[in-house]
């Protein structure tokens, strides 16, 4: 069995299709256009903004014309991580699938079921004949993962909807109705290099097999960071064993926790068997640490056949090092209206070196405006202090929850006729583009729900596949729903 023979078959059929085409963030001319020809072929106006959003609509089915406007909405663009052992070019190959116990699941890579489910259930809606609505868009943003920028560019009134229903939510039975904001931080240190002089020999060091995950979804997991797993390591073999770094490599995406991350070094060469024992003792001390959140973490410490030819500046890496550790990284303060919701955290994603530049980047969030300033004053005060340049960058306030709106109540009623279960009313602590579009235009009443989707933005994300059919029968039944305009 392949996911094309998974019921519902149009929401399958459309997310096989998405699978096909390449979408990593910042590159989805592919998608693009498989989308807008998508529209054309179905006999509906389909438009393509300015910027590369891709708007769709489809007039009311007959009797439902005066019924209010919705807009279901997703985002065309996908996270793209895979193991150390995939073979994957995100640009060309498409999406590998398979189906384990009741999950569809990706070969070694990201699924891309968020936001490609979410989409796939907006467009099965679109030919779905047994769907009833009134008038309907749906409207597919580009580059959410990495900078929500088609939701930035996104123009005022060009959307004649006044209810959007955003469908990139990841927990069946919960509906949405706020997030928290965002803001990345970026600090470079600079460096001189200097040759690799005689007596030392390369080694690897590298942490591999963390789960990861989402930066905000999974943040309250309390997962290890490869980053500053690597750095704990490197800390000590600097200070005192004479240990110098001539790379340091880890993450690779601003909004997902890094599950891998490696440094390349030199060690003088009778200090070999001195660093192996601590290298060892301290893994083993994370690996006791995380063992419930990481079980499967791995250390790699191998010989290379030769030492780097030149190692960054020792003074600039020890500091580098030391802010790395002192950094802010996971849960900083939960909600104390909402319970289990992360208010504010933050993520040290990505870490560089390259010529003459350790960058280190982070990713903070926070449903509170204030908490997230005070954090980005914290992170500036830490790296200014070490010597580095702070800059701060894509900066977007939370969504502000409203909960006693008519869209609320038939979202409530609905899912209590479908499933006999009563809807969770909560906030995310992940970015949705809710709370950007939400600016543009005000009057609109938004929600966010989705199917059951566990781990995205890692190679273990899944989706299930019985709560993507339910997730369908609500949405038709909500639109089926939607009040009459005033």
């Amino acid at each position: 069995m392949t996911i094309k023979d998974l019921a519902p078959a149009l929401v399958w059929k459309n997310f096989y299709g998405l699978t096909q085409i390449p979408r990593p963030s910042k590159h989805e001319e592919k998608v693009q256009k498989y989308l807008y020809d998508w529209g054309v072929s179905h006999g509906l106006e389909t438009l393509r903004d300015e910027t590369g959003n891709i708007i769709i609509r489809k007039a009311a089915t007959p009797g439902f014309e005066k019924r209010r406007g919705v807009i279901l909405q997703g985002h065309m663009d996908m996270v793209p991580q895979k193991t150390a052992d995939t073979q994957h070019d995100f640009l060309t190959d498409p999406i590998r699938t398979k189906i384990v116990d009741g999950w569809v699941a990706a070969e070694g890579t990201t699924l891309g079921a968020d936001n490609g489910i979410g989409l796939s259930l907006a467009l099965a809606i679109l030919e779905d004949p047994k769907a009833k609505h009134g008038p309907l868009e749906v409207l597919c943003t580009y580059d959410e993962e990495t900078g929500m920028t088609g939701a930035n560019e996104l123009r005022p009134g060009v959307l004649k909807g006044d209810i959007l229903i955003n469908i990139d939510s990841e927990e069946e039975g919960e509906l949405c109705v706020g997030c928290a904001g965002g803001l990345d931080a970026t600090a470079d240190f600079r460096y001189r290099s200097f040759r690799t002089p005689e007596g030392f020999v390369g080694y690897k060091i590298a942490i591999k097999g963390l789960q990861g995950g989402h930066s905000g979804m999974d943040i309250s997991l309390y997962r290890a960071n490869a980053n500053k797993a690597v750095a704990r390591i490197l800390l000590p073999l600097i200070e005192k064993h004479g240990v110098k770094v001539a790379d340091f490599t880890g993450g690779s995406l601003r909004n997902a926790i890094p599950f891998e991350a490696e440094a390349q070094i030199v060690i003088p060469l009778g200090e070999v068997r001195k660093v192996k024992t601590l290298v060892e003792k301290i893994f083993a001390e994370i690996k006791a640490e995380y063992r419930e959140s990481d079980p499967s973490a791995e250390l790699i410490f191998e010989k290379q056949a030769h030492p780097a030819p030149k190692f960054i500046q020792e003074s600039v890496m020890l500091r580098a090092i030391k802010a790395m550790l002192a950094c802010p990284a996971g849960v900083i303060r939960m909600s104390q209206s909402m319970e289990g919701l992360t208010e504010t955290s933050t993520n040290m994603a990505i870490v560089r070196t390259e010529k003459g530049h350790i960058i280190i980047h982070s990713l903070m969030r926070s449903a509170v405006d204030s908490s997230k300033a005070y954090l980005a004053e914290r992170m500036r005060c830490l790296f200014e202090l070490a010597g580095a340049e702070i800059s701060f960058a894509g900066g977007y306030s939370g969504w502000t929850p409203k909960l006693d709106t008519p869209m609320n109540k038939v979202m409530e009623e609905q899912w209590l006729k479908v499933t006999g279960e009563p809807m969770k009313i909560t906030a995310t602590h992940g970015g949705l583009e809710c709370a950007i579009m939400g600016a543009k235009y005000p009057a609109w009443e938004m929600v966010s729900v989705g199917p059951d989707i566990v781990h995205p933005h890692s190679p273990d994300e899944r989706v299930r596949i019985e709560s993507v059919g339910r997730v369908y029968e609500y949405l038709k039944a909500v639109l089926e729903n939607v009040p009459e305009a005033k």
